[in-house]
C-alpha cells in the first residue's frame, strides 16, 4: 500500500499535531452512506478520497459523502466546540447549524472537524494562536501560513479533506490559499450566508473555499462547492437577499470553461505587489504566467494605477479600523446572547474572562488591548457612519472606476496585498497557485472583481489553472519521530 495514502488515512493526529491545522474532528458523522455500506459488505477497503469532480458523476447528492473541515468560528449544532481559538467559549452550545452547514448537510456533506484559527481572528491581539496549537506551513516549515484561516488551508495543502471552509474579513481566505498553494474563493458578501458564524463585521464579512489543486482540477471542485452553499437565509436576511441577484440560473458550474479566458480584460495593478513577492523568481513567474493567459486569449493592460491606494492601504486612514472596533461589540453581543449555552454573553464577560485566567489566556504576552478598545466604543455612531461613507467613496472612486474606465474583467496581480482593496468594498476574489520563491514559499496569482462577477472570476482562474498547472504537493517532513508524507 502506498504510504502517502495511508499517511492520510491512518495518522489523522499525527497531521493534527504537525501541521496544527485542525482544532477538534468530528465526534458525530453520520453512518457510511449506502454504496459505502455495500462497498465494505462486499470486502472493500475505503482507501481515500477521489476528485470531487469524478464523484458528481455518480452522485447521489451535490455533496455525498464528501468530507469538509470548518473553520473554527462556524457553529455546528453536535458535538464538536466553536470556539474561534478562546477558552472563554470552551463548551459553549449553539442552538442550530450556521446557514452554510445546513446547505452543506442537505448537499451530502459530512462535517468532519473544525480548523484551527488566530484566536479571535487576531482582534484580541494580532498573533495570539489558538488554544496554544501548534502549526506550520506544508511547504515550508517555519513559513508564514497567513491569516486566521491559516488551519483551513494547511488542511486542504495537507491532503487531510478534500475541501475546507474559511472566512475572511480582510485577506484571511486570500492569503492562507496563496501562502499554501490552494485555490481559495472570496465570494461576494452576501452570497453566503454569515448566520451562526462568529462575527467581526457583518459589512466585510464572508464565508470562502479551500480547495487543493488535485488532477489539475481544483477550481472545479472549489466551485461545486460554492453551488451548495450560496443563497438566501432568513437569519442574514439583508445582504443574502440584497445578493440573490448575483447567483446565475443554473448555477457556477457551468463558467468552468478551458477557453474562458479568451475576449477577457485583465487589469495589472503592480503597486499593490508587496515588496516580499518583488523578487527575482517571483516577478519573473508572474510574468510567465501573464504570458500565458495572452497567448490564451486575454488581453492584458499593465501598470494600472487605483486612486488613493495609500488610503485605502491604511485602516486608519480609510475608516477601516474604526468600523472594525465598534462592528466587532455589536456583532459579537448579538451572537452570543443567541448561544443556548455559554459562559459568556458578551464582549465585556469575555474580557473578565481573560483577566480572571490571564495565565490560561497568556495575558501577559499578548494583552486585549483590542478588545478593551472595542467595549468602549458605544456602537457604530456618527463617527462610524462617516467611515463607512468614506470606504464606499475611496471604493467607487478607486477600484470600481479603474474596472469600469478601462472596461476590465478582472485585476489580477501576484500575492495577496490588495486584500484591504476587497475589504472595504466587499469585492470577490479567486487565487489560483502559481509557483514557489527561492526556498519553496508558495505564492498565488489572485483574479479580483466587481461585486457579483464570480462568473467571469471562475472561467478566468478556471482558464489559468489549466494552463499554468504551477501546483505541486508539499514536501516530506521528518517531524520529531514521524515521517510526514503530505
Amino acid at each position: 500500500m502506498n504510504k502517502t495514502a495511508c499517511i492520510y488515512i491512518a495518522t489523522d493526529d499525527k497531521l493534527n499535531t504537525t501541521a496544527g491545522s485542525c482544532a477538534l474532528l468530528g465526534s458525530k458523522v453520520p453512518r457510511d452512506a449506502g454504496v459505502v455500506q455495500r462497498l465494505r459488505i462486499a470486502g472493500a477497503v475505503i482507501f481515500g478520497k477521489a476528485s470531487l469532480t469524478e464523484w458528481y458523476r455518480t452522485r447521489l447528492v451535490e455533496l455525498h459523502g464528501v468530507p469538509v473541515l470548518l473553520k473554527d468560528s462556524i457553529a455546528t449544532d453536535d458535538k464538536l466546540n466553536t470556539t474561534v481559538g478562546s477558552y472563554a467559549l470552551l463548551g459553549s452550545k449553539v442552538a442550530r447549524d450556521a446557514g452554510l452547514v445546513q446547505r452543506l448537510r442537505i448537499a451530502g456533506a459530512v462535517i468532519f472537524g473544525k480548523a484551527s484559527l488566530i484566536e479571535w481572528y487576531g482582534t484580541r491581539l494580532a498573533g495570539a494562536l489558538e488554544l496554544d496549537w501548534p502549526w506550520f506551513n506544508p511547504y515550508v516549515e517555519a513559513g508564514d501560513p497567513c491569516g486566521s484561516s491559516f488551519g483551513s488551508a494547511i488542511s486542504v495543502a495537507a491532503n487531510l479533506v478534500a475541501v475546507s471552509l474559511g472566512t475572511e474579513t480582510d485577506g484571511s481566505l486570500i492569503c492562507p490559499a496563496d501562502h499554501n498553494s490552494v485555490v481559495g474563493i472570496k465570494p461576494t458578501v452576501g452570497l453566503t450566508s454569515r448566520a451562526g458564524v462568529i462575527p467581526v463585521s457583518t459589512r466585510q464579512g464572508t464565508i470562502g473555499i479551500f480547495h487543493m489543486q488535485t488532477h489539475m482540477r481544483t477550481v472545479s471542485d472549489a466551485v461545486y462547492v460554492l453551488d451548495a452553499i450560496v443563497g438566501y437565509d432568513t437569519r442574514d436576511h439583508e445582504a443574502t437577499k440584497a445578493a440573490t441577484k448575483f447567483i446565475p440560473a443554473g448555477g457556477y458550474k457551468q463558467f468552468l470553461k478551458e477557453y474562458g479566458l479568451h475576449g477577457k480584460r485583465l487589469g495589472v495593478v503592480r503597486n499593490l505587489i508587496l515588496d516580499s513577492y518583488n523578487t527575482c523568481s517571483t516577478i519573473s513567474a508572474f510574468e510567465h504566467h501573464l504570458n500565458t493567459l495572452r497567448q490564451r486569449g486575454a488581453t492584458i493592460l499593465d501598470n494600472l494605477e487605483i486612486a488613493n491606494t495609500d488610503i485605502i492601504l491604511d485602516p486608519f486612514q480609510s475608516g477601516e479600523a474604526i468600523t472594525l472596533l465598534a462592528e466587532f461589540k455589536v456583532n459579537i453581543n448579538e451572537y452570543l446572547k443567541e448561544l443556548s449555552k455559554s459562559p459568556v454573553r458578551s464582549l465585556a464577560d469575555i474580557i473578565a474572562f481573560n483577566s480572571d485566567n490571564s495565565v490560561l489566556e497568556k495575558l501577559e504576552e499578548y494583552g486585549q488591548d483590542q478588545f478593551i478598545a472595542s467595549e468602549m466604543t458605544d456602537g457604530i455612531g456618527e463617527q462610524g457612519l462617516k467611515a463607512v461613507e468614506r470606504m464606499k467613496k475611496l471604493s467607487e472612486e478607486g477600484f470600481e472606476k479603474l474596472m469600469i474606465k478601462n472596461d476590465l474583467d478582472a485585476m489580477v496581480t501576484v500575492g495577496w496585498g490588495s486584500s484591504p482593496v476587497l475589504a472595504v468594498g466587499g469585492y470577490p476574489a479567486i487565487s489560483v497557485p502559481a509557483g514557489y520563491q527561492t526556498g519553496g514559499m508558495p505564492f498565488g496569482i489572485c483574479f479580483r472583481g466587481l461585486k457579483g462577477t464570480e462568473p467571469k472570476l471562475i472561467e478566468i482562474a478556471y482558464a489559468c489553472e489549466q494552463a499554468t498547472k504551477a501546483r505541486r504537493v508539499p514536501p516530506i517532513y521528518h517531524h520529531g519521530k514521524y515521517e510526514i508524507i503530505l
